[in-house]
C-alpha cells in the first residue's frame, strides 16, 4: 500500500505542472497588459514599459512561467500585482469561510444524499421511490445561482430566518451550504439508488435471503457494503464539484472566501493570486481523490493496490 501511496503522490506532479502551465499561458494570452492595469490610464508608455520589466512581463512566457514555479517549490507563491498581499497568508485568512461552507455541503449532500438513495432502492416502485426521483431531478437541474438568489428572497427577505450576506457566523453559513449541496445532493442520491439496485439483483443476495436472513440483515450486511463502493468513489469528484460550485454561492452570498478571491483575482489578472489558488486546490483535490481510493480496502477487502 506504501508503493501504491508513493505512486499517486507522485502522480500529482505533473498533474499540477499541467494544470499550473494551462492556467498561466491562458491568463498571459488574455487581453490587456496587467502592468498598465496596475499603473492606471494617466500611466506613460515609459513608466508602463518600466513596470513590465518590473513583473517580468519582457520576458517569454515559458521563462516566466518557470520562475513562477521555481518559486513555488521554494514556498514564495509571490505577491498580488494590484493589491502587493502575500497570496499564502491571504489565501490562508480566507481559508475557514470557504472550509466551513464546503464541509457543511458535503455533509449535507452524504448524509441527506446517500440515505434517500439506500430508501429510494429499498422500496423501489413506491411513492417514495418516485418522490425521491423526482426530488433528484428537479434539484439537479436547478442553477446554482438562481436557487441561491430565490432563497435569499424567500427564507432572508420574507421569513427572515437566515442573514442574507456575510460569513461572521454559523448561521450565515447554513443557507449558502445549502444552496451549494442542492444539485449534488440528488446526483448522490441517484448513484446510490443505482448502486443499491444493481447489487440487489445479484444471486448472493437472493441466496441470503432464500437462507431465512431478515430484509434487514441482507440489506446492511451484504448489500450495503457492496454497493458503496461507486457511492464511495463518487465523494471525490462530488468535492471538486463543490470547489467549483463555492465560486458561484460565495458571490450571490457575499461571503469572503477564497472562490471569492479568485474570481477577483480574474477579473484584475492578478497571475500570481490565481496560480497560487489553483495549484492549492489541484493539490488538495489530487489527495482527496488518494483517500476515497484507501478507503476502497476498508470497504471492500477484495481491491488490492498495485
Amino acid at each position: 500500500m506504501l508503493k501504491y501511496i508513493g505512486k499517486r503522490i507522485l502522480m500529482l506532479i505533473p498533474i499540477v505542472i499541467g494544470i499550473s502551465l494551462f492556467i498561466y499561458v491562458v491568463m498571459s494570452l488574455a487581453q490587456g497588459d496587467p502592468a498598465a492595469l496596475v499603473l492606471g490610464g494617466d500611466a506613460s508608455f515609459e513608466e508602463i514599459q518600466a513596470k513590465r520589466v518590473e513583473m517580468g512581463l519582457d520576458r517569454p512566457i515559458l521563462v516566466q512561467y518557470l520562475r513562477y514555479m521555481g518559486g513555488v517549490i521554494r514556498g514564495d507563491f509571490g505577491s498580488s500585482w494590484f493589491h502587493g498581499y502575500q497570496v499564502m497568508s491571504e489565501f490562508a485568512s480566507r481559508l475557514p469561510n470557504t472550509f466551513t461552507l464546503g464541509l457543511m455541503a458535503m455533509m449535507i449532500s452524504v448524509f441527506i444524499g446517500i440515505p434517500l438513495g439506500i430508501l429510494a432502492a429499498v422500496r423501489q416502485n413506491s411513492i417514495l421511490d418516485y418522490s425521491s426521483l423526482v426530488f433528484a431531478m428537479l434539484f439537479t437541474s436547478i442553477p446554482t445561482f438562481w436557487f441561491g438568489l430565490m432563497a435569499q428572497v424567500w427564507f432572508c427577505l420574507i421569513l427572515r430566518w437566515f442573514p442574507a450576506t456575510g460569513g461572521d457566523s454559523l448561521r450565515h453559513f447554513i443557507l449558502p451550504a445549502i444552496t451549494l449541496a442542492a444539485t449534488s445532493v440528488g446526483a448522490q442520491m441517484r448513484l446510490t439508488r443505482t448502486s443499491m439496485l444493481e447489487v440487489l439483483k445479484l444471486d448472493y443476495v437472493r441466496t441470503a435471503r432464500s437462507k431465512g436472513a431478515t430484509e434487514s440483515r441482507v440489506i446492511i450486511k451484504h448489500v450495503l457494503r457492496n454497493g458503496m463502493l461507486p457511492v464511495a468513489n463518487s465523494i471525490g469528484e462530488t468535492l471538486a464539484f463543490i470547489i467549483g460550485g463555492a465560486i458561484v454561492t460565495e458571490s450571490v452570498f457575499a461571503i469572503p472566501g477564497v472562490a471569492t478571491l479568485l474570481i477577483n483575482a480574474v477579473r484584475m489578472r492578478d497571475v500570481p493570486v490565481v496560480m497560487g489558488i489553483n495549484i492549492v486546490i489541484a493539490v488538495f483535490v489530487g489527495i482527496v481523490n488518494l483517500l476515497v481510493d484507501l478507503t476502497f480496502a476498508l470497504i471492500d477487502p477484495r481491491v488490492k493496490f498495485g
